[in-house]
């Protein structure tokens, strides 16, 4: 199936359009394919360009290069999370492993982003857990005791301190941590296919459609063409499913975003003239929530499990009437009919929040499952894959297959089953954050 994509994403429409797009038209033999062009799969082209320079790189996209989920997402490059999974006590060491992970994806991107003067609306701002349950303090403590011991600097705040920062009088909880960015995802994706180097081609608008390995190759069929590859590197995220990669243990979660006009001077004093900040949920299933730098407001509160390839204008339509009702909750002073733009993206998930890196077999590779946070980890996957498809160790490779390994999931009608319980239960229990 094609995979289509909404044009209502305001971080992809305030940035030029690009030229010169290039679509698979011919049969090619390369040294290595490289599937998806988002963070992972720029990143693995970047890399595998310098270690060798002298192959033929090739990296293809079913979409625009960059404009899938990773310019869709809320830009947050997170350094922690609460709700993956590896919080509790007795399993702390694999937390401990999943951070050191997080801390490594924010080193890979602030030196590309350095290296190449990368314009992306770098803030490093924090960011906020935060709920509107005072029941929920005990969590927050719990969470905020945990970061100590890992020596992450946090902070406990209340309802009035909240207000003060965000504007909003509906936390009555959180836990400010200090590690973290936030920042324009299609601005960082673009500088990707931009910076792309003169020795990788990319084809996009092309759809890998099957594949199958012969002797000690592999073939790829698209829609008229091929592409025969000694090595295929697959970075395709919320669609290694669909290409039958890992498929017990993955699944995507398709979620729906929506953004205000900039707030006038008038609306933007009357909620206290906020700096820029970001709020993740202290339950699953909450809302994220952005403040951006100009002054709008970012809210994500809908995830679901279905067809990742497409979301109607009708379903999306009933998606944003929710972000209304989210941004008016908090935000009940400010006029209604705020909204200026919508959009769908698609990520992975594993059943116990772990990623995918890994050889599957001689010539091929995988790197994905990014659990949401695939702007700093995806990125810095991306270079490690490059490294392990041309046969090279590194310490960093070292320290990804130290971490916990997805867990197995059950066949897809069970699974599906699972899945929708498990949301259900989970939106059932975050309904005031919503």
């Amino acid at each position: 199936m094609e995979v289509h994509n909404d044009n209502g994403c305001v971080w992809l429409n305030n940035i030029p359009k690009r030229i010169n797009i290039k679509t698979l038209n011919k049969d090619l033999i390369a040294d290595y394919l490289i599937v998806g062009a988002g963070f992972t799969g720029l990143s693995t082209a970047r890399k595998l360009s310098e270690i060798e320079n002298g192959k033929k790189i090739i990296i293809i996209d079913a979409q625009l290069a960059g404009e899938g989920a990773s310019s869709r997402n809320s830009g947050y490059l997170v350094d922690t999370t609460l709700n993956d999974g590896f919080t509790s006590n007795k399993d702390l060491k694999n937390y401990k492993k999943k951070v050191k992970i997080y801390d490594l994806g924010i080193k890979t991107l602030k030196k590309y982003v350095k290296g190449y003067q990368v314009d992306c609306d770098w803030n490093d701002s924090g960011k906020y857990f935060a709920s509107s349950k005072i029941e929920d303090e005990n969590k927050a403590k719990l969470f905020s005791d945990l970061l100590t011991n890992l020596n992450f600097k946090n902070q406990i705040l209340y309802k009035d301190e909240l207000k003060k920062r965000l504007g909003t009088s509906f936390y009555n909880i959180g836990v400010y941590t200090r590690g973290g960015v936030l920042l324009n995802p299609a601005k960082l994706a673009r500088s990707m296919v931009d910076t792309l180097p003169e020795n990788v081609e990319l084809y996009e608008n092309t759809q890998l459609l099957k594949w199958k390995k012969i002797n000690n190759k592999i073939e790829c069929q698209f829609l008229k063409n091929k592409i025969i590859t000694k090595k295929i590197i697959f970075c395709t995220n919320g669609f290694l499913r669909s290409l039958k990669i890992k498929q017990n243990y993955n699944f995507p979660i398709t979620l729906t975003a929506s953004m205000t006009r900039p707030l006038n001077d008038y609306e933007f004093k009357s909620i206290g003239s906020p700096k820029e900040w970001g709020v993740l949920p202290i339950k699953p299933m909450g809302a994220t929530i952005r403040m951006t730098n100009d002054r709008r407001i970012l809210i994500r509160n809908t995830a679901e499990f279905r067809n990742p390839n497409f979301m109607n204008k009708k379903d999306l339509k009933e998606r944003v009437k929710l972000h209304a009702l989210g941004i008016k909750k908090r935000f009940p002073s400010l006029s209604d009919n705020l909204i200026e733009n919508s959009w769908s993206g698609v990520v992975c998930r594993s059943g116990n929040g772990s990623q995918i890196f890994e050889k599957l077999e001689n010539n091929i590779y995988v790197a994905g499952c990014y659990n949401g946070s695939g702007i700093g980890v995806g990125t810095f996957f991306g270079e490690q894959i490059a490294f392990m498809a041309s046969n090279q160790q590194s310490d960093e490779i070292s320290t990804i297959e130290e971490r916990k390994k997805p867990n197995w999931l059950p066949p897809q009608l069970f699974l599906n089953v699972g899945i929708y319980t498990r949301l259900t239960y989970e939106r059932f229990k975050a309904r005031s954050e919503t």
